[in-house]
């Protein structure tokens, strides 16, 4: 009767447990998506009915004009081509930098490595943000680079490399020595070692770094704003879409922006379909050890 009673109390608590945490997931998806829906939603809307406000979150009528507008006012063909190079650009020079660093932060011993790492390590947590905007710019201004796109992409793969390669010597550490020592028999030189080894072995991680590079990037504003501010055929999505706000007629045009929003959502949504494989299992893999 004791085991049996024991059995009902652990059944019960099994369920309260289940009860609490299913409540708060539940909490934290809606708290997490209701800004999202509320956008997608918003941009079928007109835009008194966006500015009177309410609670109906579902439009009175859907109006597709709302995107034939935002496309044609922010110049998305050029707006989403320049995201495109920025974020790609980005997410290249991420993945070759983090895996290079992190390759050789797992498998050489050097001076001063690990003063090095843990500087790198401390950078994680120190964002200097805006405040170095203005120098940055008006070095750019001097080495006659900021009439293009190159300084804010390379600005933008220095951020957040800490990170990566964080995840990256973590993931080397559950690769055995041995296929390196096995390639070094076979005569692969250090170089060959990583992209003919170590390459393919880093694919979940790499997957990783690539979508979270990628959507750093696509969803930067502040940088690209203060660098294109002088050339809007310059200007990538973030920048144009927010420019949308002007395109009413005396009013802030709420609608055709959240319907510009919610257009500049899709490409990062397929680059995560791609990605989402080895995603988690990349970014897990990478931060348990190292």
């Amino acid at each position: 009767m004791a085991a049996e009673g024991s059995r009902v109390v652990k059944s019960k608590s099994y369920y309260i447990s289940r009860t609490v945490l299913y409540t708060f997931l539940v909490i934290l998806a809606v708290i997490t998506l209701f800004p999202i829906i509320y956008v997608v939603l918003g941009s079928f809307k007109e835009n008194k009915e966006l500015v009177a406000g309410g609670i109906n979150i579902l439009p009175k009528k859907f109006i597709i004009d709302n995107f034939v507008q935002a496309w044609n006012k922010a110049n998305f063909a050029q707006y989403t081509l320049n995201s495109m190079i920025i974020s790609t650009s980005v997410m290249g020079l991420m993945l070759i930098i983090s895996t290079m660093a992190g390759y050789v932060f797992a498998r050489r011993n050097f001076f001063l490595k690990e003063f090095l790492y843990g500087v790198m390590i401390i950078f994680m947590f120190i964002n200097v943000g805006s405040i170095s905007l203005r120098p940055l710019f008006e070095l750019s201004v001097k080495l006659g680079i900021n009439s293009s796109l190159f300084p804010v992409i390379i600005i933008a793969a220095g951020t957040g490399q800490a990170t990566y390669i964080f995840l990256v010597r973590g993931y080397m550490s559950s690769v055995p020595k041995e296929l390196d020592e096995a390639a070094t028999i076979d005569g692969c030189t250090f170089f060959q070692i990583y992209y003919k080894i170590m390459l393919p072995v880093l694919k979940p991680v790499m997957a990783s770094i690539a979508l979270l590079s990628f959507r750093g990037a696509w969803n930067e504003y502040i940088l690209p704003l203060v660098f294109t501010m002088t050339n809007e055929k310059l200007r990538p999505l973030t920048v144009g879409v927010v420019s949308l706000r002007n395109a009413g007629d005396g009013a802030a045009a709420w609608n055709v922006m959240f319907a510009g929003s919610t257009i500049a959502i899709v490409p990062i949504l397929i680059v995560y379909i791609l990605a989402s494989k080895h995603f988690m299992g990349g970014l897990t893999a990478g931060a348990v050890k190292g």
